[in-house]
């Protein structure tokens, strides 16, 4: 699936994640779960090593809430979190343009997490194989306890 990155590298998800496990998270600096970038951070460093990764894709379809250019929300996200996982390039992440890696990971409904991202920071984990196995609610934190033992169940079956 291809994918574009903040800085305009143009890869795939399959190369950029070979391997890995990997979270992915509708991100945006001007939100009231903004301050989840840190525990994003914690869990990418806490987890890399173990072939864990985190992808932010800002999306500025939630009430205009990531405005910036590419270089912006780097400069953002650097500065006040100290943000060193793969940021993707701005894209949508409902509707009609929806990017396609969008288009895969909803098709894993939880609860009340149907067919449309709800919000900012929706959080969902992908396995080695690129299975998604789980699915996070926007004010669920990543340093939470449902996401933290995820994470750990998936990186012991890989």
């Amino acid at each position: 699936m291809p994918l574009t990155l903040l800085d305009g590298t143009e890869t795939t998800f399959g190369d950029l994640f070979s391997g890995k496990a990997v979270l992915v998270v509708n991100v945006a600096s001007r939100c009231g779960y903004t301050q989840q970038y840190e525990g994003l951070q914690a869990l990418y460093e806490t987890y890399q090593h173990r072939n864990f990764a985190v992808l932010g894709v800002p999306s500025n379809q939630f009430a205009g809430q990531e405005p910036g250019t590419a270089e912006d929300i780097a400069e953002f996200c650097s500065r006040n979190y100290g943000v060193s996982f793969p940021l993707a390039a701005k894209t949508d992440v409902n509707g009609p343009a929806r990017h396609p890696l969008y288009a895969e990971l909803t098709k894993f409904r939880d609860g009340d997490l149907g067919e449309e991202i709800g919000w900012n920071f929706e959080k969902f984990l992908v396995t080695d194989s690129g299975e998604v196995v789980g699915r996070f609610a926007s004010a669920v934190a990543p340093g939470a306890p449902e996401i933290q033992e995820s994470v750990e169940a998936v990186l012991r079956l890989e």
